[in-house]
């Protein structure tokens, strides 16, 4: 009875390690990781795309975010960092969303924003307003959002991630927009069809 017991503690242990060796960047045995068919020189470790994105208002929509991620800078490879420019016209939000691979550290470079996230214990709400120069953290996996409450100017802000590939999963786009059925949303959300067909065709267009 002993033995089965340490068995499956030993079990749990190793599934345990071993998602967690898996939950984050890998580690790599060299200095960076080239692409096969890269010229190797000091282009390769720069990036240019966020300089148009540090300033003013998106124009195309109320939000905007430019993101220097391992798809977009691939000499990230391996490096677990990367960054996104987040620009917010006058009233614009970053709707709620999680990163499942990492913490998000946001600082404020031009006008207010609200910030929140919600935590998987209680459920509880943490809100702040941050000014111009703050910064907040968002823990990996937390439902979180950002908003510009100022309804005549901007606001950007500079998100720094602790992986080349944070993800990110917008959770109306998740629910509403990829095809989960109506009724199994409208009995979740306890209320009617012609409620989710609204969400679902605002989240789908």
């Amino acid at each position: 009875m002993a033995s089965s017991v340490a068995s499956i503690a030993l079990t749990v242990l190793l599934s345990n390690v071993i998602f967690l060796v898996h939950a984050n960047d890998p580690d790599i045995t060299s200095d960076f990781l080239v692409p096969e068919g890269v010229m190797l020189d000091a282009n390769f470790f720069t990036f240019t795309g966020l300089k148009q994105n540090l300033w003013g208002a998106p124009k195309d929509a109320p939000f905007k975010v430019t993101k220097a991620s391992l798809l977009e800078f691939p000499a990230l490879n391996g490096q677990s960092v990367s960054y996104a420019a987040l620009q917010y016209g006058p009233g614009g939000i970053n709707p709620p969303h999680t990163h499942p691979r990492s913490a998000e550290l946001l600082i404020v470079l031009q006008g207010a924003l609200k910030v929140g996230l919600v935590d998987s214990t209680k459920n509880k709400l943490f809100t702040q307003i941050l000014q111009t120069g703050d910064m907040f953290v968002f823990p990996k996996g937390m439902v979180h959002f950002q908003a510009n409450v100022d309804p005549r100017y901007p606001a950007v802000a500079l998100s720094a991630f602790g992986s080349a590939n944070a993800g990110t999963v917008s959770l109306p786009k998740t629910l509403f927009g990829s095809g989960i059925d109506q009724d199994v949303l409208a009995k979740s959300f306890k209320t009617d069809a012609q409620t989710i067909q609204s969400l679902v065709s605002a989240n789908t267009a």
